[in-house]
């Protein structure tokens, strides 16, 4: 089967399926019912099960320009996806729509079976075709500066560059980081100037530091993923420091995957949520095997286990690291640290932020078991949907969705990690067009009621012969 073939067959798939119709919505006058912020995986996801449901005065944006949505083309560096080639993340069960109907019609079966783990420009390619097949409504080079709340269960949002849009429903797909922000430690920000450090999550021009030193601080996957992409570009040494005597081997998302973890998650109380994820948290996601063995390869890769940064100082245009293994000298580092989620890290949210409920405002865990990281957290409705603090102003909230990272403690690993979108994504469809129905119910209650189309135009004979 050729690709034209694939896609024949499943536009035939989606109308057997019912795919299409008529909305049921009622809009309000120039706004978007649904407006899903962030144009990856999970908001392309999104859209295309919102239109499932009959809801298609929607529209996606993206800040990146098109193709080019997401970490996968951007500052993500691992060779594949961690995930198992098998997941069915996005495809809602369509099988034409799958990962691997679309691989097999330009590989065969025989690549299919050959293929270990999803290449990571693959994805992406994938997207790309899933947003063309499905004709999803995007507009890229459109970054959301602002959401302004302004009442009769509208949102306006502030498009830099651009003239402001007005949403019913304000899904926040902004993945992995769209909760908060990533963790730059402050002994790091106050000694170094900006040129000589970056994160993992930046644009980085290894190129640029060909035959150079760099050290990287953090032992989770990133960290092998840029030392990798750095010596492939030439970098000359890469050294990974590690405050932990043992590098990280357990990743409890593959337990999570097998067990039904990520899709009943949800129904936990909210003690064993906390419990669950301060262990989860505990785990830092360990290298790929094989990105482990592709880093420790180069001639210029050093690990340094037990070797926590205790202190950073510029010299000589250079950067100079301590631990308690002595002192080292780096061109450039990089720190694979991690975010912080706390939607009062995010701009965009600066004016409901403070109306936003943490988890710290709903749970005390037992006395000692107190997590900063989790309480931070927002807590969320079984919809994804942003909850108010106790005497905070709830309308200024509603209509907003947080289907993004920040949702771990609240939902699990769900909004932006493929392992849980399978489960997530009808649960934040329910949540938004739940609460679309029910802003309108009076109307549509009242509508059923005066309803008198007829259906049945047929006439018992015997009484009509009885009238005559």
């Amino acid at each position: 089967m050729s690709l034209a073939e694939l896609e024949a067959d499943l536009a035939r798939q989606l109308a057997l399926i019912g795919h299409g119709g008529a909305d049921w919505t009622r809009p309000r006058a120039g706004a978007y019912d649904v407006v899903i912020v962030g144009g990856g995986q999970s908001g392309l996801a999104t859209a295309f099960g919102l239109l499932r449901e009959r809801v298609s005065n929607i529209l996606v944006i993206d800040e990146s320009p098109e193709g080019f949505e997401g970490p996968w083309e951007t500052y993500a560096r691992m060779i594949t996806l961690r995930t198992p080639k098998e997941l069915t993340p996005i495809d809602f069960g369509v099988p034409a729509l799958t990962y691997r109907a679309w691989w097999e019609a330009q590989h065969g079966a025989d690549g299919w079976a050959a293929v270990d783990k999803i290449a990571r420009g693959d994805w992406m390619a994938y997207l790309r075709w899933y947003r063309r097949v499905l004709d999803l409504p995007v507009r890229n080079d459109a970054k959301l500066d602002l959401i302004e709340p302004i009442g009769g269960g509208l949102h306006k949002l502030h498009i830099a560059g651009a003239e402001p849009i007005l949403a019913r429903k304000v899904v926040l797909a902004t993945g992995i980081q769209g909760g908060g922000e990533w963790h730059v430690p402050p002994m790091i920000a106050d000694a170094l100037p900006p040129h000589l450090y970056a994160h993992t999550s930046a644009a980085i021009d290894y190129e640029r530091l060909a035959g150079r030193r760099i050290g990287i601080l953090g032992g989770g996957a990133s960290a092998f993923d840029n030392a990798n992409a750095a010596l492939t570009l030439g970098v000359g040494a890469a050294h990974v420091f590690i405050r932990r005597e043992r590098l990280p081997r357990i990743n409890p998302i593959r337990f999570m995957e097998r067990v039904g973890f990520t899709g009943r998650f949800p129904a936990l109380d909210d003690a064993t949520k906390y419990a669950v994820m301060a262990s989860f948290l505990g785990h830092n996601q360990p290298p790929t095997n094989d990105t482990f063995a592709r880093a420790a390869a180069w001639p210029g890769f050093e690990l340094h286990l037990g070797a926590p940064w205790l202190a950073v100082r510029e010299e000589g245009g250079a950067v100079r690291v301590t631990t308690p293994q002595g002192e080292h000298d780096f061109d450039f580092v990089v720190l694979s640290t991690g975010l912080m989620s706390d939607p009062g890290l995010r701009p965009e949210l600066r004016l409901v932020a403070d109306h936003i409920a943490r988890w710290a405002d709903r749970y005390t865990p037992p006395p000692g078991e107190a997590n900063a990281l989790i309480d931070a957290h927002p807590y969320l409705g079984a919809g994804f949907e942003l909850l108010p603090r106790d005497g905070a102003d709830a309308g200024a909230l509603h209509g907003l969705f947080a289907f993004n990272y920040s949702a771990l403690i609240s939902l699990g690993l769900s909004a932006s990690a493929l392992s849980g979108l399978q489960t997530a994504l009808p649960r934040v469809l329910r949540g938004i067009t739940d609460q679309l129905f029910l802003d309108d119910r009076e109307a549509l209650v009242a509508d059923l009621i005066a309803y008198d189309e007829a259906e049945f135009l047929g006439e018992w004979p015997r009484a009509r012969e009885a009238a005559e």
